[in-house]
């Protein structure tokens, strides 16, 4: 079985991972950037450990929708 490594792209920090699978909240971005933009045609990704994403969320001027779960699967 092949193991991947995650870091955080902010802090750096390793995220911990058991089975391939992240072991806390972590924020895994893909953006596929296309016309009107200065990247067209680039591809970027980055990883966010929970305590990071919160930082980044307290600098927006219009604050993240959030709601409620009701179901866990």
């Amino acid at each position: 079985m092949r193991r991947y490594s995650l870091f955080c792209n902010m802090c750096g920090k390793e995220i911990k991972m058991e089975k391939n699978l992240p072991q806390e909240g972590v924020l895994a971005v893909e953006k596929n950037w296309g016309y009107f933009s200065e990247k067209d045609g680039e591809i970027h990704s980055f990883d966010l450990c929970e305590r990071c994403y919160d930082r980044l969320i307290l600098e927006f001027k219009i604050p993240v929708t959030v709601k409620k779960q009701r179901e866990f699967v």
